[in-house]
This record gives structure tokens, C-alpha cells and sequence, in this order.
């Protein structure tokens, strides 16, 4: 990453367009938001929850939407996506870093996206947020685990330069350089929002 960029981490939120025209914001993720997150995954696929999830449940006990919900801005970051066209405002897709324990600089990412919007950019432009406001906070590395058969994932987070960790069972384990994702999604012509994303946390 460019010596000379500089973030700033105090936005609460940025407004957005996908390429196919519709209005997003996306904000941070507060505690106020538990039914919308409980909402929002009993509202993905099968297939997209046990991806997700490692887990065919239809929902995640109480204790799993707290701690999704619970989140400071330091040890767990977390940023959201709503639809500012559908009625409502629509929360769609929700992105999560938890920093480890005993470690400044390292975390474990997991993102999700509602099933409708899958291949419109919106886990691209929602990774740019979430790890410019890592970078903000002194992360510098993520582990991502995904199940050997999420091609999508895999193609995702290989195109950000995720590199092969662990292997165990059927979970594979990904590392990845936060400054090395964010370049590697600043050079991406698709989905256009990106520049916007940067440009929001560069201002100062």
C-alpha cells in the first residue's frame, strides 16, 4: 500500500450505488440490529447459511446473533449493507472481522449476502468498508476459513489475494494481507462503487 494514503475511521456510514442502479448504504453494524440480523439469515438459502454458518439450522441460537451483534469498533468490527430502493431499507448483506486474542493485528473474517443480490458487487464493495476501517484500527492480517465446496468464496478471496493456509477436513483456512486485499480491490473496474468506498474514508 502507497505510503502517502491516509484513513480516516469516524464514518458511520456511506451511501453507494451498485452497477445496476440500486441505492445502498452501507453503516456499521450496531447492537440495536439483532432482529435484522436474525432476520437476515433466516432469509438466505439453505446452501447459503450452511456455507456461511457450517450449519444447515435455519437459525443461529440467541448467543450467536449477540455476538454478531456486539460489535465495539476495536476487537470486532462489523459493517452492513441496506437497500435504500426496497421498502423498508432491507438490510442484505453483512461483513464481520473478530480480532484475535492477544494479538493487535490479526483477525478472522466472515461475510455474508443475501441470495438476490449475489453477483451484483456487493461483498466487494462491503469488504473495501470493512477493511479500510481495519486498516484504521491497526489489523494488518485476516484469516478467512471456508468450506472446501464455496467455489464463489474461494474465487473471491483468491481474487483479493488470499494465499492457502490449514487444511482440515472440509474447511479450508485462507490468509490474507489487508493492505493487499485493498489494493487488489482499488484495481478492480467492477463493481465501479470502489473509488467511492476509498474516497469516503480518505477525506479528512
Amino acid at each position: 500500500m502507497s505510503e502517502s494514503w491516509s484513513f480516516q475511521n469516524q464514518l458511520e456510514s456511506v451511501d453507494a450505488r451498485l452497477d445496476n442502479g440500486v441505492r445502498i448504504c452501507l453503516r456499521r453494524v450496531r447492537h440495536s440490529d439483532m432482529e435484522e440480523l436474525e432476520r437476515g439469515i433466516r432469509q438466505m438459502s439453505d446452501q447459503s447459511r450452511y456455507l456461511r454458518f457450517f450449519s444447515g439450522s435455519k437459525s443461529m441460537s440467541p448467543t450467536v446473533v449477540e455476538r454478531l451483534a456486539n460489535a465495539d469498533g476495536i476487537n470486532h468490527l462489523a459493517w452492513g449493507v441496506i437497500d435504500r430502493d426496497e421498502k423498508g431499507n432491507p438490510a442484505i448483506a453483512a461483513a464481520h472481522v473478530f480480532r484475535d486474542e492477544g494479538s493487535s493485528d490479526t483477525g478472522e473474517f466472515a461475510i455474508a449476502v443475501l441470495d438476490p443480490y449475489h453477483g451484483l458487487g456487493v461483498a466487494r464493495i462491503l469488504m473495501t468498508a470493512l477493511f479500510l476501517d481495519c486498516y484504521c484500527e491497526g489489523l494488518r492480517y485476516l484469516r478467512i476459513d471456508i468450506l472446501r465446496d464455496n467455489k464463489k468464496a474461494y474465487r473471491l478471496i483468491r481474487s483479493i489475494g488470499a494465499t492457502p493456509g490449514v487444511m482440515e477436513g472440509s474447511v479450508a483456512r485462507y490468509d490474507l494481507v489487508i493492505e493487499d486485499a485493498i489494493s487488489a480491490l482499488l484495481k478492480m473496474e467492477i463493481p465501479t462503487a470502489i473509488p467511492d468506498i476509498f474516497a469516503a474514508f480518505s477525506a479528512n
